[in-house]
Order: structure tokens, then sequence, then C-alpha cells
């Protein structure tokens, strides 16, 4: 198993999210536990496991809906 980031953990690097993400997925940690552990919104959370499913660990990368919206034609 992945550790899980600390609690006072402010810079959220891809492998950070998806260790959250994977531990959410596989009941080690609640939603409710992980916003308040992180200090985060559902949404947050929610939007990291979407961007985790439907594009992998690239996904959760910070720059990389900007780069894929940008892509996209209008």
């Amino acid at each position: 198993m992945t550790e899980l980031p600390p609690p006072n953990t402010r810079r959220w690097v891809a492998r950070r999210k998806a260790a959250v993400v994977a531990a959410m997925s596989s009941g080690v940690i609640t939603i409710e536990e992980a916003c308040r552990r992180y200090q985060m919104s559902e949404e947050e959370l929610f939007a990291w496991q979407r961007a985790f499913e439907n594009y992998g660990i690239v996904g959760l990368r910070a720059g990389y809906f900007q780069q894929y919206r940008s892509a996209r034609p209008s």
C-alpha cells in the first residue's frame, strides 16, 4: 500500500494526489476523513478521483487541464 501524505501537506504533486485517491478507493480512508485530514472539500477530492479515473496519474498534474482545454477545438 502507498503511504498517505502527511496531514500538513501543502504541495500536491500528482503522486500524492494518487495516493489519496487510491486510499479512498480501497477503503483505507473515507472521503470525510480525507476532507478533515487535508482540509479540502469533497468536490476537490472527487475531482481528483474523476481525473485519475479518466486520465490516470497524468490527469492529476496541476497544468494538465489547462493544456487539455487549450488543445481541444472550440
